[in-house]
């Protein structure tokens, strides 16, 4: 078997030993990983993760926790990292309604220079939505973008909106938590899933407490082939075929 964890922040304020982060890893059969930036200084982090390892890409973005505080410089490192053939998005963006309503438009601004710089370069965009699902949805009507709603925890109502626009759903521990309602929407959207851990958060259930790894993708990946009554390897066909579909610009072996 070989799984992919799409989103993770391999970063060294997180973690001592990145390398044997990465081992670990494939000794639990994931062998491709996505790194995910925030800001500035992580997406540095980002090329230089991805250019010293083979089976790293990255997403380079501003997170909307950033959106009073980024520079029109950090918006052009964007432009110039998207040029690196091992990166294959635009992400972490979006809009983050749950702690600070305050700067709505601030983000708004910012998740659109971003959109439009995913156009630009033809890239898919990696979606950070917390109680915006609207503003969001309005938003990305207006470009021509695909991508990956990451975390998803929503409806079946709102998966469907987002899968008729061409986006797939980002699924993580959060799966195995006992309060998720995710679980009861899998069997409709399972087609349109890829796996992600968020490393170093959102640890699965039995883990939880414990700082989370892209080792855990094989847990979640378990967790959702037990609770359908389907195999692990059905799991690995759909969520593999879907990363390659939308981040085309993956090498694949």
């Amino acid at each position: 078997m070989n799984f992919w964890d799409t989103h993770c922040h391999l970063f060294q304020e997180y973690y001592d030993d990145i390398e044997r982060i990465l081992e670990e890893a494939k000794c639990s059969h994931v062998t491709g990983f996505i790194v995910s930036g925030c800001d500035t200084k992580s997406n540095y982090e980002v090329m230089s993760l991805v250019s010293n390892h083979l089976n790293c890409y990255g997403v380079v973005g501003i997170h909307p926790e950033e959106a009073d505080r980024y520079s029109d410089d950090d918006i052009l490192k964007i432009t110039e990292f998207c040029k690196s053939s091992k990166i294959v998005g635009i992400g972490e963006i979006g809009l983050d309604y749950h702690y600070t309503k305050e700067n709505k438009e601030s983000q708004r601004v910012l998740f659109e220079k971003q959109l439009k710089i995913a156009e630009e370069f033809h890239l898919p965009v990696v979606i950070h939505s917390r109680e915006a699902t609207e503003d969001t949805i309005n938003i990305l009507k207006n470009y021509k973008v695909k991508g990956v709603i990451h975390s998803f925890s929503g409806s079946l109502e709102v998966a469907k909106i987002y899968m008729k626009m061409g986006f797939l759903l980002g699924i993580n521990g959060v799966v195995t938590f006992k309060n998720s309602k995710l679980i009861h929407i899998l069997p409709s959207i399972l087609d349109s899933i890829v796996l992600e851990t968020d490393s170093p958060y959102l640890t699965p259930h039995p883990y939880r407490g414990q700082k989370n790894s892209p080792k855990y993708i094989q847990n979640i990946a378990e967790f959702i082939a037990l609770s359908l009554n389907i195999s692990i390897r059905q799991v690995e066909k759909v969520t593999n075929k879907n990363v390659f579909r939308i981040f085309d610009k993956i090498y694949r072996k």
